[in-house]
């Protein structure tokens, strides 16, 4: 269901969300808030996070999908509910129906993640695997409830959505009076629209800013433009915002609201996460880690004490490993180096010893020994190496060429 310009700021009110928080009692956490040290000294300010990844079903989905289905017509639930999602959408649909007794079928992509295609299922929904990107599968369940007369729980474009994400925003206004900007994560803008709401109408003195992945960014050419604007081939390792095109209610809220949306990249994005876990010791999806990304940025932008949301913590064990080398490689903690060598026995055995007096652990090593490129009697070699910082990479650099090696790479 589609709203127009003018409903779109009136579809939505504080009674609204606080409806939604009383009809959420006892069926969503209330999940906590914790301080950052690290990033407090670096934006000079508190900074706490609102974990929202430690939510059931491992994100904020929950919390909308429950009111939507909740206020469903009698007639409505005996038809079902139909959903397409990647993850965090299709397990709050399919716990939420599950609660309240209500028939689900999810629609996913034939690559989403088994763990979230598992965690769907085991809430209580029928899972239907189709299309290869969220667009195909997102026409096949609007497909499937024209036909059957189930109805489609949209992730973000409906008012009682945008409500029930607002409880957030309640929350950290109970939990954190003192706070003077929010950041949070926009996709569709659901989540961003319903905190701006709660909060806003409330405390208009609070900032709220947006973070969007660099390569999903389909707000800020939307705010310029004056409407909702599609960007084309959206794509970033952050699916839980990965949206081209922001919904039609949220967006004129997120309009009038938001403050300020801002981009983050990929390197912040996983950076970020590789903080949440080392230093919070939090589980966080690269979507839900953007608010951090952001304070990572940019740290004197924020004026304290600010609240980052963190939105999920369904990442896939897979994704999350490749993420955690990019963000070590991002922050300096890997190097890699290629220089040649003199083929003869010992000159590898010879390196290696420089990089061990130079406290460099070697992960990889590989060899090249037929390049046109090369000599005669040369030996291209290419290190992989975990260190301690982009301090101890330049310290490294600098024991190879003491001890006469040439780094062409």
């Amino acid at each position: 269901m589609s709203y127009s310009t003018a409903d779109s700021l009136h579809s939505v009110t504080l009674d609204d969300v606080r409806g939604a928080q009383k009809m959420l009692t006892g069926v969503a956490r209330v999940t906590a808030m914790e301080g950052s040290r690290y990033l407090s000294q670096l934006v000079g300010a508190p900074v706490h996070f609102k974990c929202e990844n430690l939510q059931r079903t491992g994100s904020f989905k929950l919390r909308g999908a429950y009111v939507r289905i909740a206020g469903l017509l009698p007639e409505e639930r005996a038809a079902g509910v139909v959903a397409a999602s990647a993850g965090n959408h299709a397990q709050g649909v399919a716990l939420a129906s599950s609660l309240l007794g209500v028939r689900s079928t999810v629609f996913m992509p034939t690559g989403a993640p088994l763990p979230k295609v598992a965690a769907t299922h085991d809430y209580g929904a029928e899972v239907r695997l189709h299309g290869q990107v969220v667009d195909e599968t997102l026409a096949a369940a609007q497909e499937y409830a024209a036909e059957t007369g189930a109805v489609f729980i949209h992730p973000f474009d409906h008012p009682d959505i945008i409500a029930g994400q607002g409880t957030v925003g309640l929350e950290i206004l109970e939990q954190c009076p003192e706070v003077r900007t929010i950041v949070v994560g926009i996709g569709g803008g659901g989540l961003a629209a319903g905190v701006a709401l709660a909060v806003k109408s409330i405390r208009p003195d609070v900032r709220i800013v947006g973070v969007q992945a660099e390569g999903a960014a389909a707000y800020p050419p939307s705010l310029a433009a004056g409407h909702p604007v599609s960007i084309e081939n959206p794509a970033t390792m952050a699916d839980g915002i990965k949206v081209g095109r922001p919904g039609d209610v949220p967006f004129r809220l997120v309009d009038e609201l938001v403050d300020e949306v801002r981009t983050v990249s990929e390197n912040n994005l996983s950076s970020a996460l590789l903080l949440c876990l080392e230093r919070a010791k939090l589980v966080v999806e690269p979507a839900g880690a953007s608010p951090v990304a952001a304070l990572l940025r940019e740290p004197g932008a924020f004026e304290g004490p600010v609240v980052a949301l963190l939105s999920g913590g369904n990442v896939d064990p897979l994704l999350m490993q490749r993420i955690l080398r990019h963000g070590m490689a991002a922050g300096g903690r890997y190097l890699a180096v290629t220089l040649r060598l003199t083929d003869r026995p010992g000159a590898l055995a010879t390196l290696l010893g420089v990089l061990s007096v130079a406290d460099a652990n070697v992960l990889d090593v590989s060899h090249v020994r037929t390049d046109p490129r090369l000599g005669l009697t040369e030996v291209e070699v290419e290190l992989h190496l975990e260190t301690k910082g982009p301090e101890h990479c330049a310290e490294v650099n600098r024991a190879l060429r003491e001890a006469g090696y040439t780094v062409i790479d």
